[in-house]
């Protein structure tokens, strides 16, 4: 009603908050009015005794505002809605928009009035319902709320160059004590160790995290089926705190955090330089630990530090006994080489599942390869980027054969066969000057065809006759003669080209003998 004429209706609107004992001040917040214009009704009205007994008709007050205070301009204009007051109640209780209402009114009943004044009447008629935060307050230990602010630009000690950083602060919930740590980055790996930090700070964990829909944390927000990242929710499981993220676009439901990240950078960002990352660090938890946590809270009227220690610090679950292997999960495809690639090295996989998407789970520890929900690898962490890590038995036999195409692998698979396998092996191998390592790959093959015990068996063979030839050894097993017995040896003189030796002919020669 600020800036326009006060009509009778808004008169009786006032009147009547007015004898409900509403206050001036309530009024006309309510009404969009001045408090000099409510009170200048109340005092007429007190007057005109209308703030006791029956309130009078619209029309009555409409005259007695003529009569009594002709100079207030108070405006008649409304007063054409109050003939059809009733039919404009029942069309608003069968959803008619006030629109809609205006155009009925000039179609059906000739009126001639505004559409202002039509739509004054409905929000008078059904008054705008205010709206009202209710605080939620939580149990000692039941709740922590985690957010990101941004703090600026600071030097990386690393590089030297200066970065956007970002603060993170960790909030427990009914004592309002604190965590704070500035990061170059928000991913999952980062995010992770956050947490970890915060909850070792507190020496305990909270029975819930409070958290906006932030991609390190929640892949998809949504009302009813938010969906966890799964790094976090791997992490929840080992801290055993329940993951509670925010209805979409609702940051007041995590007020409590809300405020700490913007007292964070209204009391210790501000107007702070530092010399890199870790001295801001540093002195962030300085400024917890005196600042933060010393101040008399203003919800709580009390020191976090004197809620936490007093009260809540015992109430946090107590922290894991093992130490969290601090895990990443990706989800890859499994190539055509049978090998996924994770963290730029290389991990091998069963080839059945060539083509289709696995979930990586990369810890310091290990690195586990999962099916849906199935483990179905497990390797070392690579040293490296670009290191291969295979599991033989990931890839199918006659492909796994190559990884043996090594002189040192080879070697040993003779060497589990059997002696005359690894004596043939040796001999091959040192062989100059070709390479005879293709050759020795083909010879132990046999033994996937023909067993192992009778390629030793063919070997021992081969030797008697000094053959060892792939080809040798392969008929010897085809034809089954490694299961016959060995032939004696046969040693055969060499025929001299002399009946007597050079000595009985020629005495003077000494030592000398025929060539």
């Amino acid at each position: 009603m600020s800036g326009r004429r006060t009509n009778v209706l808004d008169v009786r609107e006032i009147l009547r908050r007015l004898r409900a004992g509403e206050s001036d001040r309530a009024t006309a917040k309510a009404l969009s009015v001045g408090r000099h214009t409510v009170k200048k009704y109340r005092e007429w009205a007190d007057k005109a005794g209308l703030l006791a007994g029956d309130l009078p008709p619209t029309d009555e007050i409409h005259a007695l505002l003529q009569s009594t205070m002709p100079d207030t301009g108070t405006s008649t204009v409304a007063s054409t809605i109050v003939p059809f007051q009733e039919v404009i109640r029942e069309w608003r209780t069968r959803g008619l928009e006030i629109q809609v209402i205006f155009q009925r009114l000039q179609e059906q009943h000739q009126y001639r009035g505004t559409y202002s004044s039509v739509w004054r009447f409905v929000r008078r008629m059904e008054p705008a319902t205010p709206d009202v935060t209710i605080r939620i307050e939580t149990k000692p230990g039941e709740e922590a709320q985690v957010d990101f602010g941004y703090a600026g630009l600071i030097r990386d000690p690393q590089s030297g160059e200066m970065r956007k950083a970002w603060v993170f602060v960790m909030t427990l919930s009914w004592s309002r004590h604190q965590y704070a740590e500035l990061v170059f980055d928000q991913t999952v790996e980062t995010w992770l160790k956050l947490h970890i930090n915060a909850f070792t700070y507190f020496d305990g964990t909270p029975r819930r995290v409070v958290l906006d829909n932030l991609k390190a944390g929640i892949v998809r927000a949504s009302l009813e089926d938010p969906v966890v990242q799964r790094s976090y929710r791997d992490l929840a499981e080992h801290y055993e705190f329940l993951i509670a993220p925010n209805r979409p676009r609702t940051p007041q439901h995590k007020g409590k955090v809300e405020s700490g990240v913007h007292y964070v950078k209204r009391n210790f960002l501000a107007g702070q330089t530092f010399t890199d990352l870790t001295e801001a660090n540093v002195k962030a938890l300085a400024w917890v630990e005196k600042i933060a946590s010393q101040r008399i809270h203003g919800t709580t009227k009390a020191k976090p530090t004197d809620r936490f220690e007093g009260i809540e610090k015992m109430a946090l679950q107590p922290l894991p006994a093992t130490r969290y292997d601090l895990a990443v999960w990706k989800q890859v495809l499994v190539h055509r080489d049978c090998y996924v690639v994770f963290e730029k090295a290389y991990y091998s996989a069963p080839f059945r599942l060539v083509g289709q998407q696995v979930w990586v789970r990369g810890g310091l520890q290990s690195v586990q390869i999962f099916s849906e929900y199935t483990l179905v690898a497990t390797h070392q962490p690579a040293k490296a980027p670009g290191e291969r890590l295979t599991n033989p038995d990931h890839l199918p036999t006659h492909k796994a054969a190559g990884l043996l195409n090594t002189r040192e692998a080879c070697q040993k698979r003779a060497d589990e066969i059997g002696i005359h396998t690894a004596d043939v092996v040796a001999r091959l191998l040192a062989e100059r000057p070709l390479d005879r390592l293709r050759m020795v790959w083909r010879i132990l093959r046999l033994a996937e065809e023909f067993g192992a015990p009778r390629l030793e068996r063919a070997c021992m063979r081969a030797l008697h006759f000094e053959d060892c030839t792939t080809r040798t050894i392969r008929q010897i097993l085809e034809k089954r003669l490694d299961l016959a017995a060995l032939p004696p040896l046969v040693v055969e003189l060499t025929p001299r080209r002399f009946g007597r030796s050079a000595h009985e002919l020629l005495p003077g020669l000494g030592d000398m003998s025929w060539n």
